[in-house]
């Protein structure tokens, strides 16, 4: 097997694990993703109890879990791309090619 088809299959075997933790569900789960945005919510409606939002999202996720999937693989792809071009950078300096 080649390195292209071993990384493929590792990030197929990512992909499936992501999923399935989803796809498993437990009791009381829901509390563990609670984040900055929920407590912001709570903490404007104690201050202002009437205060209505200026607008709503086009689309909500069906879940905490969803949202907190979402985010974690918008890090990764930052985090990845990030990487990818300080890998580039630097192999570029040491080949002595930087323009």
């Amino acid at each position: 097997m080649g390195p292209r088809a071993r990384n493929a299959c590792l990030a197929a075997a990512a992909v499936a694990f992501a999923l399935g933790a989803l796809a498993l569900p437990r009791p009381g789960r829901m509390e563990g993703f609670r984040g900055t945005d929920d407590r912001a919510k709570e903490t404007i409606s104690r201050i202002d109890p009437v205060y209505r939002p200026w607008f709503r999202s086009l689309w909500e996720p069906p879940g905490a879990e969803v949202e907190c999937l979402l985010f974690g693989i918008q890090a990764a792809a930052g985090a990845g791309l990030l990487g990818f071009a300080l890998g580039h950078r630097h192999g570029r300096r040491a080949v002595g090619s930087d323009a």
